[in-house]
């Protein structure tokens, strides 16, 4: 290790100590001399204080709606869908949606067949369009096991829609349905 690295001045004269640490030959900045010798912690007061916030809302959401009584759910029937015939189609069903939106499956393989739960109310529906190639499908419709309507599509992009009526849902339906 040589002088420099020990921090020994090469020029040092007879009148100094040998092996003499010399200081610095720059005086110190404004922000040396009025930082303290502590580390700054405002950041981590600052996310401590976040998380606590965030803990806290999330405890009174979870406490506030431990109190209200839920929405009651919605009632519904079982309603099976059946789409037979060769080929592909586009198939659009109403399933358990309470906005009344329809689910849709593209290019599905024939025969298909699904059962789903329909709020009483919204009209139970399935719809077929036959792609480019044509060919014949035939769509039926059964409202708890019960048959209820059937139709057919033919030719190229034939369309065919099956469709039944729910009852609305009474106060005593939904008291049994909760």
């Amino acid at each position: 290790m040589g002088d420099e690295e020990r921090g020994v001045r090469p020029d040092a004269g007879a009148g100094d100590e040998p092996g003499a640490v010399s200081a610095p030959d720059r005086t110190a900045t404004p922000d040396e001399t009025t930082r303290s010798p502590r580390p700054d912690r405002t950041g981590l007061f600052i996310a401590g204080a976040v998380l606590t916030a965030c803990a806290g809302l999330v405890l009174y959401g979870v406490l506030d709606t431990a109190d209200k009584p839920g929405k009651p759910p919605v009632p519904t029937a079982a309603v099976t869908y059946e789409v037979s015939g060769e080929g592909t189609a586009d198939i659009a069903y109403q399933g358990r949606n309470e906005a009344g939106s329809a689910a849709v499956d593209r290019a599905v393989a024939l025969p298909w067949k699904k059962t789903v739960r329909v709020p009483l109310g919204r009209p139970p529906l399935v719809s077929i369009t036959l792609g480019e190639k044509g060919g014949q499908a035939s769509c039926s419709l059964a409202v708890r096991g019960k048959h209820v309507q059937t139709a057919s599509a033919f030719g190229k992009f034939g369309r065919a829609t099956c469709q039944a009526e729910l009852p609305s849902a009474t106060p005593k339906q939904t008291e049994a349905a909760g």
